[in-house]
């Protein structure tokens, strides 16, 4: 600690015998052994109390970091939802040409000539696209309750299976039947 050799203890020892004197060198000793011994704890209680605030430093600034990444992967939770994002374009797909199919302009122009509301004239050119029938969409089936079917439809298969295994088997006739 404090890099002394054995040269300079001996010269500090010869002095301190000289200085203080044999007989109350032994409790001087002791007296500098227990300042030393609190000094160290002292020191050694510094240091542990110091490092501990450095981890809690350390941990609030990972706390910070950790919250900021949760907040940035929720938001991105709510802005990315793939699923949610296909079934408004399906439902936008399919509910705009069910829209667009109710009344065309030439439709209604004829529809206010039959009623004589209107001027009479030919009706306008509709756009065969539109007014073509829309095939029938099948029903949009949320994934969880179709695996929830299939795996009811396997336990009922499966129960069957341990039923049919259970009943005991007659590849005898009975002769007494």
């Amino acid at each position: 600690m404090l890099d002394m050799s054995w040269g300079e203890v001996m010269v500090i020892g010869a002095v301190a015998l000289i200085v203080i004197g044999p007989k109350d060198l032994p409790r001087a000793l002791r007296t500098v052994g227990n300042v030393t011994g609190k000094i160290r704890r002292m020191a050694a209680e510094f240091q542990g109390q110091f490092q501990e605030a450095m981890r809690e430093a350390e941990l609030d600034d990972v706390k910070k970091q950790l919250q900021g990444v949760n907040e940035s992967v929720s938001s991105l939770n709510t802005n990315f939802n793939p699923i949610q994002t296909i079934r408004d374009e399906l439902k936008g797909a399919v509910d705009a040409p069910m829209t667009a199919h109710e009344k065309t302009p030439g439709e209604e122009a004829h529809d206010a000539a039959a009623q004589g509301r209107g001027e009479a004239g030919p009706p306008a050119p509709v756009d065969p696209a539109i007014a073509l029938p829309i095939p029938s969409v099948p029903p949009i089936v949320d994934p969880a309750e179709a695996i929830a079917e299939s795996l009811e439809r396997e336990a009922e298969a499966e129960r069957r299976k341990a039923v049919e295994a259970a009943a005991p088997k007659n590849d005898k006739p009975d002769a007494q039947a």
